[in-house]
């Protein structure tokens, strides 16, 4: 060979054929810029790139789309995630006491919630698998999170002005806003912007947006940082609430609720764009061709048919998730209430026949005492969201790019973004990139490392640990030993936002990056999923769209079992609102916590790679 070809490699795809019948075999082409051929070396015989396995199972091949991205950008990633929670927070501290100034009941309250359940289980599947088929220049996820997000703001706002735009509405038709009948309408009104917040919400896709735009050895540490924002969120809304807004800020509403709804809107705004601007994603003109769907019917026999063919390991989280999220989901919306009542019960005792004002008034104290315990439990899990990673050795690490030398004074060239993109550049660097003060201080740090402590044990061991503390409310008596047990529970909340979304993004990732040539498969079902022709790949049950819908659906469809037995709870348990001795809340976090101990008996079942690794090595010794 001579001329300038004969310093260049071929530079071949292994992407799937969108055409029928066709495997990823028949699609390999010299022009596909998507793959740089194993073992490339320039004419002294020098290889270009040699990439070392982090867990010694030969599977990481190596590309720009594998290399370390900066903190910086995980932070920029997952800043939207901050804005999102800050209404979440809203809602889940602030909801059902604002409901239950309407005038709703413990009982219809329990009812009310569903509505979480019912957007996770219908929404977020749908939105996961449109995001999934999406080929807008923008991006898959971007047009569906600032979209969601704009919901979100709109249902917020209507929903904190509910009782004055029904008032008003009526009102023109010389409607009495004392009457029962307004009464009734308002609280309709509100239940219904709780359904269409819920649904507003879930069409936001940030955790989608994370899987696409981080690399399958930083899953695990993007998952950590998409924790750390929301945890700063939850401090944030918590510490809001935990003030008298309406005093410092009555410009934007006369009451706790419209003012934390109107800040966590602006805060919102904010954080979703700066995140949609900075984090490009990759082109999906190079993804294939989108199945073609008929209607409604058409998703539910896709969506039924892609939870039959998840991958195991995802199938097992979900699992561990169902029997989970039964206890967390009474302890989310029902926490502050609990906290309420032991707030409120000398008061009640002492003054039994108090007037439906004061009784207002006594519960807005609560409701502020709760929200301070809820923000001791946001700095809890924040605290853990950054210790907990330090001490968890991480499952993938990143592959080291040997020096090569001497170098070719060329090479092929790729479309790629900063921001993650699926192309990649192949650089030549006569040395190591020098590292980060913030990358020395994190090796320093590896030796808090407890090596048998993996990310799966860590869960489990969250879900005793939750199990315990809601045994616990059996001997709590005041608010200050209430808010401690709250604040330990941060802790396996902290690794409830991490460890399962952390498990099932490595997978995805990891799977994609074999389809598309990033990692070089080690075993015959690895090399099934590297061609696209594994039960689940062929099928689309493994794009991140789709699979985190049905994970989203095995945290919410519990919800229901669980909103039905507080339900029934409350209408058992529950006295009427001014009365002492109301322990029916309490007896629905007890519920929750045997339902933990299901969850800590499934995981012993969720596989991990570095147990699977060194496994591997030990059978091989």
């Amino acid at each position: 060979m001579d001329g300038p070809a004969a310093s260049h490699p071929k530079v071949v795809s292994f992407r799937r054929s969108s055409e029928p019948g066709r495997g990823s075999v028949d699609a390999l082409n010299e022009q596909s810029p998507l793959l740089l051929p194993r073992n490339s070396v320039n004419e002294a015989g020098h290889p270009l790139l040699q990439v070392v396995s982090p867990i010694g199972s030969d599977d990481w091949q190596g590309d720009a789309d594998a290399e370390t991205k900066s903190t910086w950008y995980l932070f920029l990633l997952t800043l939207g995630g901050l804005g999102l929670q800050i209404g979440w927070s809203v809602e889940t501290s602030n909801g059902s006491p604002y409901l239950l100034s309407l005038g709703l009941s413990k009982s219809m309250l329990a009812l009310v919630w569903i509505a979480g359940p019912l957007s996770g289980t219908l929404v977020q599947p749908y939105v996961g698998m449109k995001s999934d088929n999406c080929r807008l220049r923008w991006g898959k996820r971007r047009p569906f999170i600032l979209g969601g997000a704009a919901a979100t703001i709109l249902s917020l706002m209507i929903l904190a002005w509910a009782r004055e735009l029904v008032e008003g509405f009526l009102g023109i038709f010389g409607a009495d806003k004392e009457s029962q009948g307004v009464k009734m309408c308002v609280i309709l009104f509100a239940v219904l912007f709780v359904y269409v917040l819920d649904f507003a919400i879930n069409v936001t896709g940030i955790r989608a947006f994370l899987v696409d735009c981080a690399p399958t050895h930083q899953q695990e540490s993007a998952n950590a940082w998409m924790i750390r924002t929301s945890g700063i969120g939850n401090i944030l809304g918590y510490l809001a609430g935990n003030a008298n807004l309406p005093k410092y800020l009555p410009w934007l509403g006369n009451s706790q609720f419209k003012v934390l709804c109107a800040l966590a809107s602006m805060i919102m705004a904010l954080t979703v764009a700066i995140s949609c601007v900075s984090i490009k994603e990759r082109d999906p003109k190079w993804d294939d061709d989108p199945p073609q769907q008929d209607g409604l019917l058409s998703f539910f026999k896709s969506l039924f048919r892609s939870v039959r063919m998840l991958p195991d390991q995802i199938k097992r989280v979900c699992e561990v998730q169902f029997f989970a999220w039964i206890g967390w989901f009474p302890f989310l919306f029902y926490i502050t209430t609990y906290i309420g009542e032991i707030y409120v019960e000398p008061f009640f005792a002492a003054n039994p026949n108090m007037t439906d004002a004061e009784i207002d008034e006594k519960w807005e104290e609560a409701t502020r005492i709760g929200t301070r315990a809820l923000l001791v439990f946001a700095i809890t899990t924040f605290a853990a969201s950054i210790f907990l990673p330090f001490i968890i050795p991480p499952s993938f690490e990143a592959p080291e790019l040997q020096a090569a030398t001497p170098m070719t004074p060329a090479t092929p060239m790729t479309p790629h973004s900063a921001a993650g993109s699926g192309y990649f550049s192949l650089k030549h660097e006569s040395k190591r990139p020098s590292k980060t003060r913030l990358k020395r201080l994190e090796d320093k740090l590896q030796v808090l490392q407890i090596s048998s402590l993996t990310l799966r044990r860590s869960w489990l061991l969250s879900h005793l640990m939750f199990a315990f503390l809601m045994a616990m409310t059996f001997f709590v008596r005041s608010t200050t030993t209430a808010t401690i047990l709250v604040g330990l529970i941060g802790v396996p909340w902290a690794l409830t936002g991490w460890a399962p979304f952390a498990l099932i993004s490595s997978e995805i990732s990891k799977r994609d990056a074999m389809r598309r040539g990033l990692i070089r498969p080690s075993t015959r079902d690895a090399a099934l999923v590297a061609a696209g022709e594994d039960e689940a790949s062929s099928q689309g049950a493994d794009q991140a769209g789709v699979v985190l819908g049905i994970h989203n659906v095995a945290i919410a469809a519990p919800q229901v079992i669980a909103t039905l037995v507080s339900s029934a709870i409350f209408r058992l348990l529950q006295k009427p609102r001014g009365s002492t001795g109301d322990d029916s809340v309490a007896w629905v976090l007890r519920f929750g916590g045997c339902c933990a101990l299901v969850a800590a008996y499934l995981t012993r079942r969720v596989k991990e790679e570095k147990e699977d690794a060194d496994l591997r090595g030990r059978r091989a010794s």
